[in-house]
């Protein structure tokens, strides 16, 4: 599993609780890691909020000297993705286009709600423009590249691509990414830490630039399960009790259709491990053909909702400015000028027909467990030269993670891999408005899977005030 790098400024948090660190230093360790020429925090971040997030610092320390913290977030650094709102300016999306848009009125519902509760936000994080693609690459501000393997140069997963590297290089504690097919589980999954994608209707999506609100959603990537919880209950207002269940109570179904199919090596080895060490330790695991599944991929064969909602809110943009869109980026939304609207309808109804199937299918499972990805995060170079291979990479990572979207449902992605393995993530679908139930059992699976391992099994990097 990746290991917070030492001395970086998420991995000071406890500290704050021992007195040796404020909130207001740990900002500006923060901002002089980010600006450090030899690290990615130049890609990672397309804008950085310093002296707003260093005041909000102090006024944590202040409340926290006082003995009255706002709430479990209160002096958390976080970073979000550059699709929200902020108050005062213009939301990029990670494009040149939006440039010359008005700044925004208010922060997005999710903002506001973070700042309620106390989070230092330390900027906007960089993504696949306009959320459309899975990889993370950007050709305006540049693509961070994965903690894993920069001497290779691999790719950080997307569209939360920014996120994700903020988190998993200890920039900031947490961070808010989208998730329209597995934005904010591909990422997770490719960088090594955990991604929850909750129930689209928890998180309100007013102030987040669209992709395909027929399946947006907003969640939260952090380095354990009990932080993203911490996160989701801020931005759903929901401050529901966090239990772990113990691994007997659990039962948990494995898919056979679709997931496991062309899994590389070291994912098939990865899961493969997880699974027996969750096994051994007493959660049932049941196989569970799921022909929903492969109904889903053939209805999603010639375009899906990103595509055809895309192109509705893109078409005008793309007749007048076409030329300041990434290539790769105008090209996919292109495709949705040739979809019909009965074609789009059938997608709609079809979509609608397996919720409702799939809701009989796995009622006697706390989860459905898979491979978040299918494959490991694949080399940046090659992608950016052929555009067959840069779409073909980015439909096969969201394969899975994007079953969550198209069912309507959560899921989160925990890492599975080995010290000195290309990450891995473990993914567990939950049921619709079932998010509690899934983080709880996503605890014990984390531990379980942790101690397999040889991983610390309790979350030491991220403590509440």
């Amino acid at each position: 599993m990746n290991k917070m790098p030492a001395g970086t400024p998420a991995g000071l948090r406890v500290d704050m609780e021992a007195g040796a660190m404020t909130t207001c230093r740990l900002a500006r360790d923060a901002f002089d890691y980010i600006r450090d020429p030899k690290g990615e925090g130049s890609r990672t971040f397309i804008r950085l909020f310093e002296k707003e997030a260093i005041a909000a610092a102090a006024a944590s320390d202040l409340r926290r000297q006082a003995g009255c913290p706002l709430g479990p977030l209160d002096g958390i650094l976080i970073s979000i993705k550059d699709l929200f709102d902020v108050a005062g300016v213009t939301t990029l999306s990670g494009s040149r286009l939006m440039r010359k848009r008005p700044a925004a009125d208010s922060d997005a519902t999710v903002v506001a709600r973070l700042r309620s509760a106390g989070a230092v936000i330390v900027g906007t994080t960089n993504m696949t423009e306009f959320a459309m693609g899975a990889l993370g690459t950007n050709a305006h501000y540049g693509t961070p590249l994965n903690p894993y393997d920069r001497k290779t140069g691999r790719v950080p997963g997307g569209s939360s691509s920014g996120a994700a590297v903020s988190v998993a290089d200890g920039m900031v504690t947490a961070a808010i990414g989208s998730d329209t097919a597995g934005s904010v589980q591909v990422p997770a999954a490719f960088c090594g830490i955990v991604g929850f994608k909750p129930t689209a209707r928890r998180v309100p999506l007013k102030g987040a630039l669209p992709l395909a609100p027929s399946v947006d959603s907003i969640g939260p990537l952090g380095r354990s399960v009990e932080c993203c919880a911490a996160i989701d209950a801020v931005i759903a207002q929901d401050g529901a009790s966090f239990e772990s269940p113990p691994p007997e109570w659990i039962r948990i179904g494995v898919p056979t259709t679709v997931v496991q199919d062309d899994l590389d090596e070291t994912v098939a080895a990865a899961f493969s491990r997880a699974l027996d060490a969750l096994s051994r330790a007493g959660v049932q695991l049941v196989d569970l053909p799921c022909a929903e599944f492969a109904e889903i991929a053939r209805s999603m064969a010639n375009f899906g909702f990103s595509v055809a909602e895309g192109y509705a809110f893109h078409r005008k943009y793309l007749e007048d400015s076409r030329d300041a869109y990434d290539p790769l980026v105008a090209a996919r939304f292109e495709r949705g000028a040739g979809i019909l609207a009965a074609d789009y309808i059938d997608l709609v109804n079809t979509r609608a027909s397996l919720i409702r199937r799939f809701a009989r299918a796995d009622r006697a499972f706390d989860a459905l467990i898979m491979p978040t990805v299918q494959m490991v995060a694949p080399p940046l170079s090659p992608l950016l030269a052929d555009e067959r291979l840069w779409l073909s990479n980015s439909l096969r990572a969201i394969r899975n993670p994007g079953l969550s979207n198209f069912l309507d449902r959560c899921a989160i992605s925990i890492p599975c891999h080995a010290a000195g393995e290309a990450p891995v993530g473990l993914s567990l679908m939950g049921r619709h408005m079932e998010d509690h139930r899934l983080l709880s059992v996503g605890a014990t699976v984390q531990s379980i899977v942790r101690r397999a391992l040889g991983e610390p099994a309790g979350d030491q990097r991220f403590v509440s005030p």
